[in-house]
Parts: C-alpha cells; structure tokens; sequence
C-alpha cells in the first residue's frame, strides 16, 4: 500500500478520517498523503509565488523600521546588520528551495522536519507556526487601525470588522484568487519601494529645488556607527548587531514561499526558482533601503522616535517633508495599510497550511481537514478568524499593552523556523550521502549550499540566543523583555520532548530515511509535468 501511495495511486477511501489517515509511511515523518494530492487544488503559479515572498517580506519593517535600526547602530552599522541577515537569508532560500522542490508538501519545512530529522520535531515547530500566526493576524489589523488614524477618527470598531471580513473572505477563495491578490499588493509595494529609493536618490542629490547635496554628509556627522549600551568599539559592535537581530524580523516572511507546494503547479520547477528570485529581489530592495535612509536621516534624528506606528516616523516621509514634498506621508501610510493587510493574508495563508499539514499527521484534530469543493481547508481559516478578534483589544489602551507584549513573545519564532529549515537541509544532504546518491538527482541543487547552510545554522542560533541580550547589560534588566525574547525557547523544546515522550518517537536515522521512494515520485512527477 505505501508504494502505491508514493506512486500517487490513491486509495478507495472508507471515510473522511480514515482516507486523511491514510500515510506514505508507516510512522508520523511521510511524505504527501493521498488526502493531501485529492483535496487541496493547485492553483498557484510560478509568478504567484515569487509575489508572494515578496509580499512576506515587504511590510512595515521596510517602510516604518529601517530608521529605527539606523537610530540603533548607524548607517553603516545598519548597512552592514542586513547585509549579514540578508547572507544568511540566502542560506535559507537556497536551503528550503533544494528540499521543498525534491518534497513539495503543505507545511513545508514542517513536514520536512517530520521526513527527514524527528516527527516530534515538526509537531514542535507546527504549533509553533500555527501560533505565531494566530497572534500574527490580530496584529496586523492592529496596525491598520492605527494607521487610518492617520486621516480619519473613525472608530477603529469598524476598521477591525472591516479587514476580519476581507481578510476570511480571501482566506476562503480559491488559492488562485489568494495568489493574484497577493501579486498585485506585492507589485503595489515594489513599485513603492523604488519610487522611494528614486525618490531618496534625488532628494539626496538636491534634486528638488531649494534644497542642497546632502551626500554622505550624516556618514561623518554624527558618524557611521552609533556606540549601543557601552562606549567605543563595544558599543558600536553592539549597535551592529541590535540592528542584525532586529534585520531577521524585516526578512520574515520570505519562508513562506513553499506552505503551499501542495496547491503550487509544477513545484520542482517553481519553489526552486521563486526561492532564488525572492532572495536577490528583497536583498536589492533592502539593501539599497538602509543604504538610502542612512543617507537621507541623521541617526539621531528625534522623529525616528515617533512611537505613533504611522507613516510619519517613516525616514522617507522625515526626508520628503524636509525637502517639501507634503503628499509622501500619506502615500506611504495607504502603502503602509495595504501591507500590513497583505501580511495578515500571508500570515493565514501559511497558519492554515501548516494547521492542516498537522491535522493529516494526527497532530491535530481531524476535523482541520475538511475542504471546500475547490480545495480550501475552511475549518483552518474558520479557526483563524476566531482569533482575529483578538484585535478588539486594542479599544483598550492597556489591553493593547498586553497585546503587543503577547505578539512580541512570538519574535523568536522567526529564527527557530530558519534554524529548522537549514537543518533539515542538512540532514538531507547528509543522508543522501550515506546512501550513495548524488546531489545531481535532486530537482534543483548548488555545490555549495550544504556549507552555507551549516554557516547559517551557525548564525541563527547565535542570533536566537543573544536576541535579547541588551536585558543582560547593567541597569537594563527588563523582565517583559527577557520573556518576550526568550520564552519561545522553552515551548518549542517542551512541545518536542512531550510529544517525543508520548509518541515514543525517534530521530530519524540517515540510512532509514526513504530518499530513493522520495526520488522516484519525484522524477515521475517531473515526467508527468513535462
């Protein structure tokens, strides 16, 4: 029976529960299940998924946050801490693009932590996914909410209502519909991104009239770098890489790319090269961001402390409005709330998958399953839209105190799920050594990615663990702040060890993993596309 499944004969189902039970394999680390390949619809192309990375990683980090980071470690110290993410970006790309075209998967790395290092292991990182996305969404809201408070005072009540229902009813359609809704906000912000840089450039240059050069002038006064906590060289260092933890989270969202390989048309072809364009696309964007903001704004520049969360603490709007250009601030803001709205989507997007990813692999309730006629596991949005009231909290300004702290606990998230995937990435290439198959069968491959990612994993961990680290330093022991960077540490750990106890599962051996079935379907899927 497994080796028909693997092949893609599916069989005769004998009720929902049993037909979603029904394995590649005979323990919890299989591979796509019959449920999986008859229910969810590919609908995704190519294009979309390209989009749809960017639209992960293009939000209020790049519009709002790049001056905060050139407040905390300077232009340079800021150019150099998302030069260093965006290094480390790359090894995860290339790292989830190499297994997720061999193993094209709802959930994704979660599944593939279950395939080829422990299933207790992708039952940790599920949930952690499933409820960083949960408090996620409600955020997102949040942010729009205080973001039209820019022009209106509108009750924010109906600014809340108002994107739960957008955001469920495209939840809903058609992961085709979700995809061109995705491309055209994605496009919307690309094409903001390098009117600002453009716009930076010529306000750099003193191309508007009535004002002058500015140069590299904010390069040597105040400086480069700023001193961080501590004087001298240490406290520059330490500037760069408050910058470098806080770069990890401008990047999040481009992991996204692969939840849905499952409903994605031609996966060996697509995920590989969506991975790569995405990373080039948002490393340039990003680059040339922090390279202009810290060009444009004096890292000591009082408005990058505006704690409003709109578009006026936004160092192109300080830029635009010092050269007299007063149409910016709300060009940017209408920006600014398409983007948050499209990281609500994506955020249900990748929660759903990966809900329904735990569900097929009795992790979770069966009853996640379920899926409309076009391929849309409904239960799963249902569940998420639940928790997207959590956004009336902020009527309450203490309660939006203790919401914003909840959000912030799930920061840390980010790196464990990079730590995930380039480890699995490794246990993939090791185990495909260990029983003699070249790297020239996978669908899509690089010499040099088993390093890199070995060097990222390196990395990540190192960031995971001194994210929070300015809690350490004399007379800034702060307990919210140490929980909030430190407390997804132990629930993922918790998570693995009690499902590993109840369970008896057991690291995945590297001979016992079935790359040579894996192989097979995927060469006779490649066959079939082609």
């Amino acid at each position: 029976m497994s080796a028909d499944i693997l092949a893609g004969v599916k069989p005769a189902p004998t009720s929902d529960v049993e037909t979603a039970a029904v394995l590649q394999r005979n323990h919890d680390g299989d591979l796509v299940t019959a449920t999986e390949e008859e229910n969810l619809q590919r609908g995704l192309h190519e294009r979309h998924l390209s989009m749809l990375g960017i639209a992960g990683a293009i939000g209020t980090g790049l519009f709002l946050g790049l001056g905060q980071s050139v407040q905390t470690g300077g232009p340079l110290g800021a150019l150099l801490g998302y030069a260093t993410i965006g290094l480390v970006v790359c090894a995860v790309q290339f790292a989830l693009g190499e297994v997720a075209a061999l193993l094209p998967v709802t959930g994704a790395f979660v599944r593939h932590a279950e395939f080829l290092v422990d299933p207790a292991w992708g039952f940790a990182i599920g949930w952690n996914l499933v409820y960083g996305n949960i408090l996620s969404i409600p955020s997102e809201i949040t942010a729009i909410c205080v973001l039209f408070e820019f022009w209106t005072d509108i009750n924010p009540s109906v600014w809340i209502i108002i994107f739960i229902v957008l955001t469920t009813v495209v939840g809903l359609c058609f992961v085709r519909v979700f995809g061109e809704v995705e491309f055209w906000f994605a496009l919307l912000k690309i094409l903001l991104v390098v009117f600002l840089i453009i716009l930076g450039l010529v306000i750099n240059l003193g191309g508007i009239p009535g004002t002058e050069r500015i140069g590299f002038r904010y390069w040597k006064n105040p400086g480069p770098f700023v001193e961080y906590i501590a004087s001298g060289n240490w406290g520059k260092f330490l500037g760069y890489w408050s910058v470098m933890t806080s770069a990890v989270f401008s990047f999040a969202g481009v992991e996204s790319i692969a939840m849905a390989a499952a409903e994605t048309r031609n996966p060996q072809r697509a995920i590989p090269k969506a991975c790569k364009n995405v990373f080039i696309r948002i490393l340039v964007f990003y680059i040339l961001a922090i390279l202009i903001v810290g060009m444009l704004v004096r890292s000591d520049d009082e408005r990058l402390n505006d704690q409003s969360g709109s578009a006026g603490q936004s160092p192109f709007v300080i830029a635009a409005s010092a050269a007299g250009i007063p149409a910016i601030p709300s060009v940017v803001n209408a920006v600014v709330i398409t983007s948050a709205w499209s990281a609500s989507n994506q955020s249900l997007l990748a929660g759903t998958r990966v809900l329904y990813g735990l569900a097929l692999k009795r992790q979770a309730p069966q009853i996640f399953l379920r899926t409309t006629s076009w391929g849309v596991p409904y239960v799963c949005v249902l569940f998420f839209t639940c928790f997207m009231f959590l956004s009336f909290m902020s009527l309450s300004n203490g309660a939006m105190t203790v919401f914003w702290w909840l959000v912030d606990l799930t920061a840390a998230g980010v790196l464990v799920s990079w730590s995930s995937i380039l480890l699995n990435h490794i246990r993939l290439r090791l185990a495909m050594k260990k029983q003699g198959i070249p790297i020239e069968r996978l669908p899509w491959h690089n010499s040099w990615t088993f390093y890199s990612s070995c060097v990222g994993l390196f990395m990540t961990l190192l960031i995971l663990f001194t994210g929070g680290f300015r809690v350490f330093t004399k007379g800034n022991w702060d307990p919210v702040g140490f929980v909030s960077s430190y407390l997804d540490i132990p629930l993922v750990i918790a998570a693995y060890f009690i499902w590993k106890f109840v369970k008896k599962t057991k690291i995945v051996s590297l001979s016992d993993i079935p790359l040579h079935d894996a192989f097979k379907k995927s060469e006779e899927d490649h066959e079939v596309v082609s």
